[in-house]
């Protein structure tokens, strides 16, 4: 018996500098939840590369990430990917959102998203979780986490069935959950703050944030860390049904 299989939806283009020194965001996630006797493939979804109904078949989970293009766009392969989630969910596949993974996967359930109320976010940001008892039996979750954060859409509404299980001081749905088998969360447990920098570089480059706003948050990463750790096992436990 063979270990367990895995795919990366992968909605981002990756940047030169996290391909050479990561493996791009693929290599960062595998980094993060892959563990010995496992298998991980990549499909690039935002370039059209779509895994086909036999080869989902063989997955025991998705994790889709984060990504430039906005979850309530249009675009053909934001379409076809929520088909597939869509197709997922009826399936009871684990599905893992980040960011964009977190917003398109509310969409595909029927909740509401759009552009983020207190605009952008971007640094390290507490988040803190309602009842985490009973939504992670198996994991001590403290009362709040810091994770990088990096977006300036969020998840609105989410359908009755879906159940918010964390927020912030900006962001009133950080973490949700859909019955056993979805998770998402807005904020970037698999960045570092190494990443977080170029990604801001990236952004003031495209003209996206202006260099006053990316200077100040560059400047309040200093004396900050994200709990990564904590957000490593907690996602791990997550896809592999140990919660």
């Amino acid at each position: 018996m063979g270990g367990k299989k895995f795919a990366v939806l992968l909605c981002a283009e990756d940047s030169e500098y996290v391909k050479k020194k990561y493996g791009g965001y693929f290599g960062v996630f595998v980094r993060m939840l892959g563990e010995e006797g496992e298998t991980w493939d990549v499909y690039r979804v935002a370039c059209g590369e779509f895994p086909d109904d036999d080869e989902i078949k063989a997955f025991d989970g998705f994790v889709i990430t984060g990504s430039c293009n906005d979850a309530h766009g249009n675009d053909v392969w934001i379409r076809k990917l929520l088909n597939l989630l869509n197709k997922l969910d009826s399936m009871k596949k684990k599905i893992l959102g980040i960011c964009f993974g977190h917003q398109i996967l509310a969409r595909s359930l029927g909740g509401k998203i759009g552009r983020a109320v207190a605009g952008w976010d971007i640094g390290i940001t507490a988040i803190h979780f309602s009842s985490t008892k009973r939504l992670f039996s198996s994991v001590k979750v403290p009362a709040s986490l810091s994770v990088i954060e990096c977006h300036r859409d969020e998840v609105r509404e989410l359908p009755p069935e879906a159940e918010v299980i964390a927020w912030s001081d900006k962001t009133g749905i950080e973490m949700f959950r859909y019955e056993d088998h979805i998770m998402g969360i807005q904020g970037h447990p698999e960045y570092n703050k190494d990443i977080l920098s170029h990604l801001v570089d990236r952004l003031l480059h495209r003209n996206l944030i202006v260099e006053s706003f990316a200077n100040e948050m560059k400047a309040n990463l200093d004396g900050q860390e994200p709990d990564r750790e904590a957000w490593e096992k907690l996602c791990t436990n997550f896809l592999k049904g140990r919660l």
